[in-house]
């Protein structure tokens, strides 16, 4: 069974429920999901897992300090994580979050990790306004069903 691992920063509470949205709709579509707040998570673990979904509250256009440091300290897997399904989703008061978003690929792709756009909906990753509407959970199942889909292909 594909394993995936959910890391994500929430102060408000509003990155979190996408975090729990996304692990849940990963679990329907069988994949083992292991989801932990990056204060919980350690970098040791990255190398057992087939994926890594990142989430991030949107401060300044970017990341939170406490995700930017998780993948700071990924660097003593670089090269082995190579391969492996990355995604990252975020949330924001007002605006900024696909620019959060796509500066979490960026950590993720300097691994050489596998990252799937979306030619449909929100094409870098889920993002929400605030606590969010009905349209985030969509988002959601939608990112985690193809993240699902991607993730068994490569592992095969």
């Amino acid at each position: 069974m594909a394993k995936v691992l959910v890391v994500y920063y929430s102060r408000t509470g509003n990155t979190k429920k996408l975090a729990e949205m996304i692990a849940d709709a990963l679990k329907e579509e069988g994949v083992e999901v292991t989801c932990k707040s990056v204060t919980e998570a350690s970098v040791d673990e990255l190398p057992q897992y087939d994926g890594l979904i990142v989430g991030s509250p949107t401060y300044y256009g970017t990341m939170a300090a406490e995700i930017k440091k998780f993948l700071d300290d990924s660097v003593k897997y670089h090269g082995r994580l190579d391969g492996m399904v990355g995604g990252a989703f975020a949330t924001a008061a007002v605006t900024g979050h696909e620019t959060t978003v796509m500066s979490i690929i960026e950590g993720l792709l300097i691994h050489g990790m596998i990252v799937q756009g979306d030619p449909s909906g929100h094409h870098y990753g889920p993002t929400a306004d605030g606590k969010g509407d009905g349209g985030v959970e969509r988002q959601c199942r939608r990112f985690a069903k193809r993240f699902a889909e991607l993730v068994k292909k490569v592992r095969g």
